[in-house]
């Protein structure tokens, strides 16, 4: 199997910002850990020391990024994203997290053999199951779970998981409408195929609650509490496993 590769382009947009002249890591820095990477891999870095030969300190990086594999790039820029000398609530951390999220979406398949945070697992496997036939629901609950291993806790995370039960629920009712306004329709459908009144008020009331949680704290406010992450992505994973087995 050949391995996934990470661009050029991808490597010199990462080494711009972490290596930015007003926000990014020092030039120091920089040496001290890109050296302790080549120390851990055997691998020869072509800047070890500081000041640097090359023009600037994000050309440095970049040059020493592209002396490492991919996987070892990955991991080079994931830890680096968050590495201890950017000072807490620094104005490059936005941008950072943004990075990381489309290191994991786009190359997740490097990602090390790392522990995860608690999460069930067998549900979440439950759930890529069922959503086998409906591709773009499952690239964005991939695209979610990429991002709850990487500890990316923003709005894209939620808005994403928002957005893959909608886009399920609008193949399988055959519908455009939004998430809110399925409440109904799919209320029908459990219905017609015999699902008791008592569990489709459960659902209704259920998904009703899901659908004012998201509006009020992923289209209003960025500050989702980390700590409810995990149980809106397991209900969600809930959602879409039992909406595919009993309603289509």
């Amino acid at each position: 199997m050949v391995e996934q590769e990470i661009p050029v382009t991808f490597l010199s947009k990462a080494a711009s910002l972490l290596a930015d002249t007003n926000s990014g890591l020092s030039g120091p820095k920089i040496v001290e850990a890109i050296n302790a990477y080549g120390d851990r891999w055997g691998v020869k870095v072509p800047h070890p020391t500081y000041p640097f030969e090359a023009p600037n300190k994000r050309t440095a990086l970049l040059d020493s990024l592209r002396a490492f594999d991919s996987a070892q790039q990955f991991e080079i820029i994931e830890e680096l994203c968050e590495h201890h000398s950017f000072p807490i609530g620094a104005p490059s951390r936005a941008e950072r997290l943004k990075l990381k999220a489309e290191l994991f979406t786009r190359f997740g398949s490097l990602r090390p053999n790392k522990e995860v945070r608690e999460l069930d697992l067998p549900l979440v496997a439950d759930a890529r199951h069922w959503l086998c036939d409906y591709p773009r629901a499952l690239e964005l609950f991939d695209q979610a779970k990429l991002k709850y291993d990487a500890k990316i806790f923003q709005r894209s995370l939620v808005d994403d998981l928002r957005l893959a039960l909608e886009l399920l629920l609008k193949e399988i009712l055959d519908n455009s409408k939004s998430l809110e306004n399925q409440i109904g329709p799919i209320g029908n459908r459990l219905k017609e195929r015999g699902s008791s009144v008592q569990f489709i008020n459960m659902f209704h009331k259920v998904l009703d609650l899901y659908c004012k949680y998201q509006n009020d704290y992923v289209k209003h406010d960025d500050n989702v509490p980390e700590e409810e992450i995990e149980f809106i992505f397991e209900l969600t994973a809930s959602f879409m496993k039992h909406i595919v087995r009993i309603a289509t």
